[in-house]
């Protein structure tokens, strides 16, 4: 199985992500927050660091680099429990610079969490 972060699954819809903030759940991992909504396309991810805490625009890119590949390699955790049609968005609400064996085992938590409350009834 190929593990990429292909154009259909990012969250672009400027609709759909005021929505998910709006009427979206979320779980976290400090520094890591997810926040996820039924969606009715198939599964959609967007990430997001703030500007308040990381001021340099190359620190808020390395950090959704990092993002975005740790989510990418543990993306299998979603597929293997056929988690389709959420929007989600990853934010890192920390203040330090992250290293990626940190933000790794931080996405395994939050992808962890994520799973667990939606399988609950």
């Amino acid at each position: 199985m190929k593990l990429t972060y292909n154009k259909h699954e990012k969250l672009k819809s400027q609709k759909t992500i005021e929505k998910l903030f709006l009427e979206g759940q979320s779980v976290s991992a400090y520094p890591l927050r997810l926040v996820y909504m039924k969606h009715d396309e198939s599964r959609k991810i967007g990430v997001s660091v703030s500007k308040r805490n990381f001021k340099l625009a190359v620190d808020r890119i390395r950090i959704k680099r990092l993002l975005r590949e740790t989510y990418r390699l543990n993306k299998t955790m979603l597929i293997n429990k056929e988690v389709n049609g959420y929007a989600l968005m990853i934010l890192y609400i920390g203040k330090d610079m992250p290293d990626f064996e940190f933000v790794n085992t931080k996405m395994k938590t939050v992808l962890t969490k994520f799973t667990d409350a939606i399988s609950k009834p």
